[in-house]
């Protein structure tokens, strides 16, 4: 039944022209989000951990000197770790809240700040962000030429590379003129899933298609079908969709491979070790 319904959305998604896709999802607009930040990077992070669990295990040819989107930025902590240790030639974050937006912007300001004025604060009612930001700017670049990055990317190259944006992304499919090399969509579908059921989770893996230039990948962290349990009660909008649902968690796989048109699927960890209780999930890359 989920299949049969992925397929029918999918060919409508692909027979509409840009805007009548754009008109198709606009009608959303009046559609209560959920708290899509729930999962942010700093909940996802065993206090223990040094930085995001994620990051070790992301190679660097996934993003050095590649056009980079990250789907769901949330406070632009992935975002600016990537681009720092990964070299991309750029990195855009979008976010459907607004203020999440500006905190990641915050976040980038601040990097620069402690990075030029060598002032960490040693306050210990830190919140668990803020100490994540610390570790960012805990590898001083100031001895760094610009020729030589070594093992970090200078802040000020950071600020040439790193943007953040505003965006419903399953509501924005006007132009889908941009490209990029990799995407990183992480905990973010159960969000889309739970808002805009299974037409806007198709609607997210067909646009995420259509923005990746040939040879380019997704990496994708899924939350599981009990995570969707746990939250669908977070507005009237979430538990009708929750209700609704056919297209589970386990078969996105398939549907990403057979029905969108990825040709590959690796696994990249089953299980996210230094993640918190709860959101050691898997992580798969797909290739167009």
């Amino acid at each position: 039944m989920g299949t049969t319904r992925a397929t029918t959305v999918i060919a409508a998604w692909f027979r509409f022209s840009v805007w009548d896709c754009y008109v198709w999802v606009y009608a959303w607009n009046e559609i209560c989000h959920g708290p899509w930040h729930d999962d942010s990077c700093y909940k996802l992070i065993d206090h223990n951990a040094k930085e995001d669990p994620r990051l070790i295990l992301f190679k660097r040819e996934w993003f050095e000197g590649k056009d980079c989107l990250d789907i769901g930025c949330n406070e632009g902590l992935i975002t600016i770790s990537i681009a720092k240790k990964f070299f991309c030639q750029s990195i855009l974050g979008v976010d459907i809240d607004a203020g999440l937006v500006e905190t990641a912007y915050w976040n980038l300001r601040r990097l620069a700040r402690t990075t030029n004025g060598h002032n960490k604060s040693k306050d210990a009612s830190r919140t668990q962000d803020s100490i994540y930001v610390d570790h960012l700017i805990s590898d001083d670049p100031s001895n760094v030429k610009s020729s030589d990055f070594g093992s970090h990317l200078p802040v000020e190259e950071l600020f040439k590379r790193v943007s953040f944006r505003r965006e419903n992304f399953v509501e924005s499919l006007q132009g889908c003129t941009e490209k990029y090399d990799t995407i990183l969509c992480l905990s973010v579908t159960k969000w889309v899933h739970l808002n805009w059921g299974d037409d806007g989770l198709i609607t997210l893996f067909a646009k995420i298609w259509r923005l990746l230039r040939q040879g380019g990948m997704l990496i994708l962290e899924a939350q599981p079908w009990s995570s969707y349990k746990r939250n669908r009660g977070v507005s009237q909008t979430a538990k009708s969709n929750f209700n609704s649902i056919c297209l589970r968690p386990e078969g996105f796989r398939e549907i990403l491979l057979d029905k969108i048109g990825f040709k590959s699927a690796d696994i990249i960890t089953d299980s996210l070790s230094g993640a918190a209780v709860g959101f050691d999930r898997p992580v798969v890359m797909f290739c167009k």
